[in-house]
């Protein structure tokens, strides 16, 4: 059997955007990936001619125990640290081009199985279609928007330097407090043109690019849909968009704060519940308006979000970003088209209506953060309590009821059984060990600051 046919055969179940992208070319190589815990793409390049002839390939399940400087959680469990394989099997609806590679490349997301076909329970893919899972057992179709925000600064390699904004078209460095600023957004102009570009070849459909209020800040917002592709699209874009910054001598960053007098960059999450039967949103009434499940949605986000920031939040750096007056929550109040509560009801018809959760920064992996949203929202349609009244005015103003440190965050994470029975308590279990270690590593370096201050001071 040739190559082409070969081809022609796999590519039958994959969408029409990567069947457009290589027709009439000889694909090269096809990437198989799968996201770790920090949501990094992980996997092998393998030829095409290779890829066509195998169902699956294998990985060490070791790789959900890294964290993101490179070491090892003690996580594995009973077994040992023997790093078993797993069993990766593609999702072809995932299919998508890699258009910034030197030849045809595709990749395609893999899901992870142990050897007795059951899904792996800390891959963050497998965390999310429980969640999803849980809620269509219950007649219900969770929908989600994520929002990202992420900024473009001046290329860094030296961890010492501080992060500087990227230099616009106008030679000058980007400029901060120039919120919806189209002028702003044309500073940008080359690489925003490349992530248009690379988005079109992956078959993405971008909702809209506004700057946002930082130095070089830049806010993308997706089309509404299942949490798993959403998540799949912004575990995609994370790569594209870092991609098209380096074509243009700069870094695209998602840290939570990766400059101190800027705000920081969230991943807001946008959520509706529609009922399977019905198709009509929980959310809203026949005569439109606020049902007990709108309510009650909003209650689980404000019971259960403290004990799931640990994912949300989940670096040292995340929870800079949480400062007051600063475009971060600060706390747990809801109110409608309110920017300031964490909880927040956007302006919208009663069949779009929505529950915003602002607390995710863009740091999380996105289908952790989503599964995790997912999760609280879910435990309140459960237990079916009423939220605190809504706030009236500056949320800033109000008592700050939102972890300051990991530590902490993991502490609540830890005791939060409701939560684990959700999100799987195998996940639980390996997270918070890859966590713990993650923040132990932080603790054992002593930062500038405290060579300034105390080395002669104390």
């Amino acid at each position: 059997m040739d190559t082409p046919k070969i081809q022609a055969e796999w590519l039958e179940g994959t969408p029409d955007s990567a069947k457009d992208y290589i027709e009439g070319r000889r694909l090269d190589e096809v990437e198989c990936i799968i996201s770790d815990l920090p949501g990094i793409a992980r996997g092998k390049a393998v030829p095409a001619k290779k890829f066509a002839r195998q169902s699956f390939f294998h990985l060490p399940d070791s790789i959900f125990y890294q964290t993101i400087t490179g070491g090892w959680g003690e996580a594995a469990g009973d077994g040992g640290f023997i790093e078993k394989d797993m069993v990766l099997k593609p999702d072809w609806s995932t299919t998508t081009a890699a258009p910034w590679t030197g030849d045809w490349t595709l990749q395609v997301i893999h899901d992870a199985y142990d050897t007795n076909g059951d899904p792996i329970p800390y891959s963050p893919r497998n965390v999310l279609k429980r969640v999803v899972d849980l809620y269509r057992a219950k007649g219900w179709e969770p929908v989600v928007a994520p929002e990202m925000e992420f900024y473009l600064v001046a290329r860094n390699i030296d961890p010492a330097k501080a992060i500087e904004p990227m230099m616009g078209r106008s030679g000058r460095p980007a400029a901060a407090r120039q919120a919806y600023s189209m002028t702003a957004v044309d500073e940008f102009g080359p690489v925003i043109d490349d992530i248009y570009d690379f988005a079109e070849a992956q078959g993405f459909e971008i909702d809209g690019i506004t700057q946002e209020g930082g130095a070089g800040q830049l806010e993308i917002n997706l089309l509404h849909g299942d949490p798993v592709e959403l998540a799949d699209q912004v575990f995609y874009f994370k790569r594209l968009i870092r991609e098209a910054a380096l074509r243009h001598n700069c870094y695209a960053t998602f840290m939570a704060k990766p400059i101190g007098d800027e705000p920081g960059s969230a991943m807001h999450i946008h959520h509706s519940i529609l009922d399977i039967e019905t198709g009509e949103n929980i959310f809203s009434g026949p005569q439109g308006g606020d049902t007990d499940a709108f309510y009650h949605f909003i209650a689980g986000l404000q019971n259960h979000l403290p004990s799931a920031i640990a994912v949300l939040a989940p670096y040292v750096n995340s929870y800079r970003r949480y400062v007051r007056d600063h475009a971060a929550p600060i706390n747990l109040e809801w109110a409608r088209d309110n920017r300031t509560t964490g909880i927040r009801i956007p302006i919208s018809s009663p069949k779009a209506r929505r529950v915003e959760n602002r607390l995710a920064g863009m740091d999380c992996n996105p289908y952790l953060g989503i599964a995790a949203s997912l999760a609280c929202g879910y435990l309140g349609l459960l237990e079916k309590e009423r939220p605190d009244a809504q706030f009236k005015g500056d949320a800033y103003e109000g008592e700050e009821d939102i972890p300051r440190i990991l530590g902490g965050a993991l502490d609540l994470f830890d005791e939060s059984e409701a939560l684990h029975e959700v999100l799987g308590p195998e996940f639980a279990r390996v997270y918070s060990i890859v966590k713990r270690t993650e923040y132990e590593e932080f603790l054992g370096v002593i930062s500038p600051w405290e060579r300034e201050h105390l080395l002669l001071n104390v």
